[in-house]
């Protein structure tokens, strides 16, 4: 399949044939949603088969190896052609090619969350990316700190402190995100970053997922994560 892109001051247009477009969207809210998690593909999504079905994929960061453009269009080409009713992503720390990017042209059931929303059969999901440009300054607390009450479904690519974020003897998660999610109670948390620590975990009644797919040593693939809610 042809697809065609246009670059202009840090604004990527995805152009793309509508005679092969999988835009399929969900009638009525049903009684459960399946919920397909990944995270840090790190390039390798193209690997990735006979993906369980669901009813919306959600990918929590890393798209890219070296956060080239290449990377980052390949990945949402893909993604795009993904044969799910409503896919949502954000960025990680590798993606750094889209820090302050405009992506227009994806198809309508797909939704690029940069410290933003959607409301999707009833469900609020709010996604915070995590740049290295916002990190290292205050605008990442402040990211954390504007995400909305009513939030059911959370994405970040940061794990919150102390839950699936352990790895070299460090907690690698956000304090302040922990903090934010004690307020906010979501009925999910999905993010990745830490390879090490892939799985799902409950606490609190609420559920985290880190969706991680490379391994630790980047050397192979885990399995997605499914949850139904």
């Amino acid at each position: 399949m042809s697809h065609f892109y246009i670059q202009q001051w840090n604004c990527f247009c995805l152009y793309r044939r509508l005679s092969q477009q999988h835009t399929i969207f969900a009638a009525e809210r049903t009684l459960e949603m399946k919920i397909l998690h990944i995270s840090d593909t790190h390039g390798c999504h193209r690997r990735l088969h006979d993906l369980p079905q669901a009813d919306i994929v959600v990918h929590s960061g890393d798209l890219t190896m070296n956060g080239s453009e290449q990377e980052a269009l390949d990945f949402m080409n893909w993604f795009c052609d993904l044969p799910y009713p409503q896919k949502i992503f954000i960025c990680g720390n590798h993606d750094e090619c889209l820090y302050g990017a405009t992506i227009d042209g994806l198809d309508g059931n797909v939704h690029y969350l940069c410290n933003s929303g959607i409301e999707i059969e009833g469900l609020k999901f709010y996604g915070v990316p995590m740049f290295m440009g916002d990190c290292i300054t205050d605008r990442q607390t402040r990211h954390y700190a504007n995400i909305p009450n009513d939030t059911d479904i959370l994405i970040t690519h940061t794990p919150p402190f102390g839950i699936l974020d352990f790895d070299d003897n460090i907690n690698y998660g956000s304090e302040e995100l922990l903090s934010r999610i004690s307020v906010v109670r979501p009925r999910l948390n999905l993010f990745g970053h830490i390879h090490a620590r892939h799985g799902i975990k409950v606490f609190n009644g609420i559920t985290f997922s880190n969706g991680a797919i490379m391994n630790a040593d980047y050397s192979n693939l885990e399995k997605p994560n499914f949850i139904e809610i």
